[in-house]
This record gives structure tokens, C-alpha cells and sequence, in this order.
């Protein structure tokens, strides 16, 4: 078995693997590289055995569209350096191969310098070979890490801010909507990002930093000159299976981010010992799609990406009217549609429940997506 792409979902499947005694190697051309991003999820995603040391804050979490919402569950920002650590340790008797993988042929990985033996190749390189299609929808922020005290303005301690739509970054409300994410880090620290949950292409980066400081500056918030950062660019959409082998795909590689919120960490990382269980019989590719593809959780890929799609082609000035309905939905139908990867019942109960507290003129919006084409790509800020 080998597994290509270090990441999260890639080392946790190698680790998966190994554990119930599959021979198993990873590749990666850069195994050792710094994972800069900042990892989190809904409390209730993450697997029930995942050591208390990986998580470095847990939060009540907020959000606000047009009017303030409570979130009904807990958020829990995940310690990078140690999710690493407890993954690494997983990966005893693996081995690794530092190089990248380009295909595989029966019985062959094909790296760039030659090839090795592997019975099933998957593929776990990331967002790479997840975008299919150009261009594809992009989820972009900017954020600066400040201390608990300056983010009071924002958000209290203890305390997770989702997303804040109100246009305190000055842009006029014509301009395509961000929202700002606020998150404890542990520590003390807390991570303030601006953050366009889908645009196709990307919103650029120095725009949001422009909106980002702008907003900071309404607030009263001046980030130290030496305050950390972080810049995310990932895409929203993906197709399922577009995997770089014939073999499965997993992890962003495998369409596992959610469209509306951009999250996969806590499906990968819960879904990992399931996969490896499948990968040991007869029909490796067969039983990988049943575990990580089901049919109900294709049609509920089908569903979040018509979601998308109508945000995609909604008015600027309407996004935060849109997200005051949906957070304004009860607590199980707001849970199933961002957690629920195969509860199409739950998932179609959620966009059931959505429509009927639409207006008309939000209906005709969420209706568009399927039946016209897709919409085109963003040319102005």
C-alpha cells in the first residue's frame, strides 16, 4: 500500500494502515515541510479517540449575518504542531519515500525517478489533483495572530466567531462579500482573519489584507508589526474522483472539503481507520468508494454544491441576508447540512426548512443553480 501526500489525511491513512498490519509506505516530495495552516472543527466531527494534547482551544461559537447568532455547539481550534506529532507517531514502520508520485500501473507506484512496488496507490496529495475543472470556486483569507486582550473588540475570550458579515472593512456593499473569522489559538493568542467563503477565482490576498487592517482599524485593533500570519487559498469545489492514479483518493484530493465551510481535517482523520479497513480485502478500489462515497453521501455532494453554486451567483449585498436565514434555521437542520457529509434526509430537510423561511426573491436565487448553467468567473473585487 502506498500513500501519496504527507499531509493530514495522508499520514493519518498510512498510520491507519500500518496499524492493522498493512505493509505501507508514504510518499512525498517534501515530507518534512511546516504545515502553516490552522486546523479546526465542529467538537462533535473529531474522532472520540483523538488525544486531548491536540487540541489547543475549545470555544462557544458565534456568528453574525445580519443580527447575532448562537451556534448551539462547541468549536475547537486544533495545536498544529502537536496534531503532527501525534500523527508521526503513527507512522512506525512505514516507509517513506521522498519523492513525488506521478501515476501508478498494475502492481507500480510511478515516482518522478522511477517506480516501486505497490499493490493499490492512494492518492492524498491535496487540493493539487482535487480541481478538476478551471477555474474552480476558491475559498481565500488573510488573518494576523493578536493577543486575547486587543481581540476583545472582536470576540470575548472563550469565544469562536464563525464568520461576522457586517461591512466594517469599509468596502462599499457592492464589493464581494468577506466576513470576518476570529478564533482562539491557546496561549492568549487569538487568530483575526478576513475570509471570502467562495469566489471563483479566489478573492486576491492583498485585498482581503487591505480589508483585513481596515477592519482591525474600526475596531480599535492594532496588530504588533511583528504579528504572525497566515494565507489560505484552497478550492471549494472538487469533483469526485479526480485522483492522480487509478486508486482512490482521499483527503482534499478526494472532494472530502466542505463547500460551505471549507473544513475535511475531522472527516479525514475520522474516516482513516475506516478506509484502511476496506483497502485489505479483494476489492480495494470497490470498498474504499462504498466507505468514503456512499450514494447518499454523493447526492449530498450534489446538494452542497448547488448550494455553493447559488452563493456563488448571489448579489454582494444579499450574502449576509442569506446567512441570516440559514443561521437562523433550528439547531439540527444547521447541523446536518455542515456536518452530515452522508444524511441526504437531513441534509434535504435543512434546504426544505431554508426555502420555506426564504423570501420569494431569495428563492429564485437558490433556485438558479439548477437550471442554468454555471455561473461565470469573478472579474472585479
Amino acid at each position: 500500500m502506498l500513500v501519496a501526500g504527507g499531509g493530514p489525511a495522508g499520514r493519518a491513512l498510512a498510520a491507519a494502515c500500518a496499524r492493522i498490519g498493512l505493509r505501507t509506505a508514504l510518499a512525498d516530495p517534501a515530507p518534512d515541510r511546516p504545515w502553516r495552516a490552522t486546523y479546526a472543527a465542529w467538537s462533535g466531527e473529531l474522532p472520540p479517540d483523538l488525544p486531548a494534547g491536540v487540541v489547543a482551544a475549545r470555544a462557544t461559537g458565534r456568528a453574525v449575518a445580519l443580527t447575532e447568532h448562537r451556534l448551539g455547539w462547541d468549536y475547537t481550534v486544533l495545536d498544529t504542531a502537536a496534531l503532527r506529532a501525534h500523527l508521526d507517531a503513527g507512522l512506525a514502520g512505514v516507509t517513506l519515500h521522498r519523492a513525488k508520485v506521478v501515476g501508478s500501473e498494475p502492481g507500480f507506484a510511478r515516482l518522478a525517478e522511477g517506480r516501486i512496488p505497490a499493490r493499490l496507490v492512494v492518492d492524498a496529495t491535496g487540493h493539487r489533483s482535487a480541481r478538476g475543472r478551471r477555474p474552480a470556486a476558491e475559498q481565500t483569507a488573510y488573518g494576523v495572530v493578536v493577543d486575547e486582550t486587543s481581540a476583545a473588540a472582536l470576540v470575548a475570550p472563550g469565544e469562536a466567531l464563525f464568520m461576522d458579515w457586517r461591512q466594517d472593512h469599509g468596502r462599499a456593499g457592492g464589493a464581494w462579500p468577506t466576513f470576518l473569522y476570529a478564533v482562539p489559538l491557546g496561549g492568549g493568542r487569538v487568530l483575526v482573519e478576513e475570509t471570502s467563503l467562495a469566489r471563483r477565482p479566489g478573492l486576491p490576498l492583498p485585498e482581503l489584507r487591505e480589508r483585513l487592517h481596515a477592519r482591525l482599524a474600526h475596531h480599535g485593533v492594532r496588530p504588533p508589526a511583528d504579528a504572525g500570519e497566515e494565507r489560505v487559498r484552497f478550492p471549494v469545489e472538487s469533483p469526485i474522483g479526480a485522483a492522480l492514479a487509478p486508486g482512490p483518493a482521499f483527503g482534499a484530493a478526494g472532494a472530502l472539503v466542505h463547500p460551505a465551510t471549507g473544513f475535511s481535517v475531522a472527516t479525514a482523520l475520522r474516516l482513516a481507520p475506516q478506509l484502511a479497513e476496506a483497502l485489505v480485502g479483494p476489492s480495494p478500489r470497490r470498498a474504499a468508494r462504498s466507505v468514503v462515497w456512499p450514494a447518499q453521501a454523493r447526492m449530498v455532494h450534489v446538494l452542497r454544491h448547488r448550494g455553493l453554486e447559488a452563493l456563488l451567483r448571489m448579489p454582494p449585498q444579499q450574502v449576509p441576508a442569506f446567512f441570516e436565514v440559514f443561521l437562523g434555521l433550528p439547531t439540527h437542520h444547521r447541523w446536518a447540512y455542515l456536518t452530515g457529509r452522508a444524511d441526504l434526509p437531513g441534509t434535504a430537510a435543512a434546504m426544505r426548512a431554508l426555502w420555506a423561511r426564504a423570501d420569494w426573491p431569495l428563492r429564485a436565487r437558490l433556485v438558479g443553480p439548477a437550471l442554468l448553467p454555471r455561473a461565470r468567473p469573478a472579474t472585479t473585487g
